[in-house]
């Protein structure tokens, strides 16, 4: 029975990529406009494309490195594993990317001739492909090897750990991409030069464009895929414990199908959708997709376990994440007093913008936590956990599960935005109507939001799935309980809750590093190529393609080793004790610094387009020039370091799953001279 289930989870992958392949289809039929902007997403799209190529170039040196280490410490099926989970992570990114760059275009010309909900339409079925491809790809991939392997998770739980590798690296490298090439357009270009967002004379600006796409569609789509993989994994890892009839394999699997059925529905009455207000179009459509998996979880539970309590943990996990998105959007959005406040505190200079945005970020951590700590309780005794602990954590893994379950509707909302953000680009470039930038302005303001409440799923969902992957761990090395008085625990609690900062520090001042090349080079075009600024002469847009590029192959490398080296590191030297401090304390900070950071760039993001819309002075004012430097500080913020957090959290608790049979034999080579 339980393969039937697997089978049926297949085919919903399945039809997942068939959906993708089919909006994908209609995409490109649709009208790319005028020679100018097609030559203008030609560069875009061959500068995306370029920098993938040459990234995964990189990454596979590091898959075959991993794969042997595995080999030689474990064995082949982990091995496997990692490679399809780092393939299918690397696969959905490409197929992702590669249509945005072709929507982003049409997007405009849709904006040019027909309005806005021709160009939402395009832009959010764009988007939608990079859902569906993470969702297809992420339950094809576990589903195949779960069967393939007969239900050892031990070694599906490698899947997870290739996706979370890879996701890292598109993370952070997309990250400094884009921030490095946005820093250097903005500074240079708007608050130097004096000339506006995405216009042709900046050398920065294809390079820019370039970083939407590498930085928000392929690297948000390959974090959202881990994520949905890692969540997956750690309730069929409790799942296979505590059922040995297979339900609690069957829950999360089934779950998962009903949650891509659900995805496609709302994907299809948003992207239909005759609304004027795009934020209410998608909103309606991650509505409906959320009712449907509550509806079925509540029958799946009832037939699968005779009871509820499955259901209520994932109610419990959907609704959190729901609401955490409803937060997000609060602090992020200029509908709301906070982005408003910020805008208002920039007549008064850059200084009073930056310490306003750190305040809203700092103040956006309450709520959101509150709500992980509520949807935990929930979760964790609804299921049982009060005479159970193991089963508790289950139930924290099924929220993780909901909260999760309609990924493939989350994503399309998030990859939609820098669609619409280069459809604007493009009409600027092209030098469409006033109208047209209006329009895609207003597309791209909204994707700011949405990109922040995608942020704030991945976030949630990080806790939830870190807590129940280190249930695992716990399980794997016989760990009862968390000793504080342990002094290694301690020490490894200590540098756990210490990693993110010297992480968020490692990813900031790469992207100032290439920022800085980057401004140079925007410099000495500007100065030295006759007729740039007089329109008459072409800048040089390929040399600061090759700047980002460069940088961000060469900075990404480091954060991730250490994401990986780390936690392998103090199992081996302190023990397991140590390594179960080191994740309590990278989860309880990563989490705080990745919703501080990703609100508070978003908060400024969002109060500069408020100013840009003509209050407070609108564009040119003194407010506006500050609303940009607060802008440029939030850029690494919110599209670097912040949404690499929960990517870090998770990847150093499933590498210590992973590897725990190697940590239970060898580790506390340093601790046992004490004992």
């Amino acid at each position: 029975m339980l393969n039937n289930y697997i089978i049926f989870t297949v085919v919903a992958g399945l039809l997942a990529l068939t959906f993708a392949y089919f909006l994908a289809s209609s995409i490109v039929k649709q009208d790319p406009g005028n020679e100018r902007m097609r030559e203008i997403s030609g560069y875009i799209h061959e500068g995306a494309m370029a920098f993938l190529t040459r990234e995964y170039k990189y990454l596979l040196v590091f898959i075959l490195v991993v794969d042997a280490v595995i080999v030689s410490f474990l064995n082949w099926q982990t091995a496997v594993c990692f490679t399809l989970g780092a393939a299918f992570s690397i696969l959905a990114g490409f197929f992702g990317m590669n249509v945005a760059t072709r929507a982003n275009v049409r997007t405009a010309e849709a904006a040019s001739k027909y309005g806005q909900n021709k160009a939402l339409k395009i832009a959010f079925s764009g988007g939608s492909v990079m859902g569906m491809c993470v969702v297809g790809l992420g339950v094809v991939g576990l589903g195949l090897l779960y069967y393939i392997f007969n239900g050892n998770v031990g070694y599906v739980t490698g899947f997870g750990f290739g996706a979370s590798s890879i996701a890292l690296f598109a993370r952070v490298g997309g990250g400094i991409y884009t921030k490095a090439a946005d820093v250097g357009a903005d500074l240079v270009g708007k608050i130097e030069a004096g000339i506006p967002e995405d216009d042709p004379r900046n050398p920065a600006v294809i390079a820019d464009n370039v970083g939407d796409n590498v930085g928000d569609v392929a690297g948000m789509g390959a974090d959202l895929f881990e994520s949905y993989v890692g969540s997956i994994i750690s309730a069929l890892t409790l799942g296979a414990v505590l059922y040995k009839n297979g339900e609690g394999v069957m829950y999360p699997f089934i779950l998962a199908s009903i949650g891509i059925i659900s995805s496609i529905i709302g994907i299809l009455v948003g992207r239909n959708s005759k609304s004027d207000n795009p934020q209410k179009a998608l909103n309606l459509g991650t509505y409906i997709s959320g009712a449907i998996v509550v509806i079925a979880g509540a029958v799946l539970s009832t037939n699968i376990f005779g009871n509820l309590k499955a259901f209520y943990a994932v109610a419990a996990g959907l609704i959190v994440g729901l609401l955490i998105g409803k937060i997000t959007e609060i602090y992020t959005s200029s509908d709301y007093k906070s982005v408003k406040k910020i805008a208002s505190q920039s007549e008064t200079g850059p200084a009073t913008t930056i310490i306003s945005g750190l305040a809203v970020g700092m103040y956006s951590t309450m709520w959101p936590m509150i709500l992980i700590a509520v949807g935990v309780i929930i979760s964790y005794y609804t299921m049982g956990g009060s005479s159970n602990a193991v089963m508790g954590l289950y139930g924290v893994s099924l929220a993780a599960v909901g909260m999760l379950s309609t990924t493939g509707i989350t994503v399309a909302v998030d990859a939609y935005g820098p669609i619409s953000d280069n459809a604007g680009g493009i009409a600027e470039m092209s030098n469409l109507p006033e109208e047209v930038r209006n329009i895609t302005d207003k597309l791209d303001s909204v994707g700011n939001t949405t990109a922040a409440i995608a942020k704030g799923f991945a976030i949630g969902s990080a806790a939830l799935t870190a807590l129940a992957l280190f249930a695992s761990y716990a399980q794997a090395v016989n760990l009862k309980i968390i000793d504080l008085l342990n002094p290694f625990t301690l020490v490894g609690l200590f540098i756990g809750a210490m990693l993110p900062f010297l992480f968020a520090a490692m990813t900031m001042e790469s992207v100032g590093k290439a920022a800085n090349e980057m401004i140079e080079e925007v410099r000495w075009q500007f100065k030295n190529i006759k007729g740039i600024m007089e329109g008459e002469a072409t800048p040089d847009y390929k040399k600061c393609v090759d700047i980002s590029t460069a940088a961000a192959l060469k900075e990404m490398l480091l954060p991730g080793i250490l994401a990986i080296v780390t936690p392998i590191a103090i199992g081996i030297l302190l023990g397991p004790d140590a390594l179960a401090g080191l994740i309590v304390g990278a989860v309880s900070t990563g989490v705080l610094v990745a919703i501080l950071m990703a609100n508070a760039g978003g908060a400024w993001d969002n109060s500069k387009k408020y100013i840009e819309s003509g209050e407070h002075g609108g564009k040119g004012s003194y407010a506006h020039n500050a609303s940009i430097v607060g802008d440029t500080v939030g850029d690494p913020f919110k599209d670097t370091s912040g949404p690499s957090m929960n990517i870090l959290i998770k990847l150093m608790t499933i590498v210590s799953l992973v590897f725990a049979p190697i940590i239970l034999k060898y580790g506390g080579v340093l601790s046992g001279l004490f004992k």
